[in-house]
């Protein structure tokens, strides 16, 4: 099996393991992460209690489609704090990417360093992806919107990455 790790595709030592994992449930407690962002700070859901998370997974800096989400987000973060939000992204990308990919396209919310893909597995979004016929092990783009006693208040699967903000708001019912 191949996963997909920035531009190559590896052996997936996982792969048994990882291909039947599930999503957490809504109206349950979100599984609670701890993670580095492109600044070398550790992060925590227990850093942001009593807050709204908005905790997006992408599959790869600098890409096409998650540069056009990471940015729709970007162009709406007034908005989005303003109504209490907290954005975070998670993707298998390391560090000096995730702050690249922030200074390039000015980032002003965490980007976690997920390279051993523990936080995606606790969300169960490392999962088996088909492109051009080949099997890959890689991300599945997904939001979850977690409220502020650190439940699961709502799941976003394939969003729309233009209008990504807007669709926070409203599975929020904003």
């Amino acid at each position: 099996m191949l996963v997909a790790r920035g531009s190559k595709l590896t052996a997936s030592p996982n792969f048994a393991q990882n291909s039947n994992m599930a999503l957490p449930v809504i109206g349950k407690k979100a599984p609670v992460f701890k993670g580095v962002d492109q600044n070398g700070k550790k992060l925590s859901l227990t850093d942001f209690k009593r807050q709204k998370v908005v905790l997006y997974f992408y599959p790869h800096d600098n890409t096409p489609t998650c540069t056009v989400q990471a940015c729709n987000l970007r162009d709406n973060y007034a908005l989005l704090k303003k109504k209490g939000f907290q954005v975070i992204g998670v993707s298998s990308d390391d560090v000096k990417s995730h702050k690249k990919f922030e200074t390039k396209h000015q980032l002003p919310f965490p980007l976690l360093a997920d390279e051993d893909l523990k936080i995606h597995e606790q969300y169960g979004v490392w999962q088996l992806k088909k492109f051009m016929g080949k099997e890959f092990m890689g991300t599945i783009r997904t939001t979850f919107l977690i409220d502020e006693n650190g439940k699961i208040k709502n799941i976003i699967q394939k969003p729309a990455s233009k209008k990504h903000a807007e669709e926070v708001l409203a599975a929020w019912g904003e």
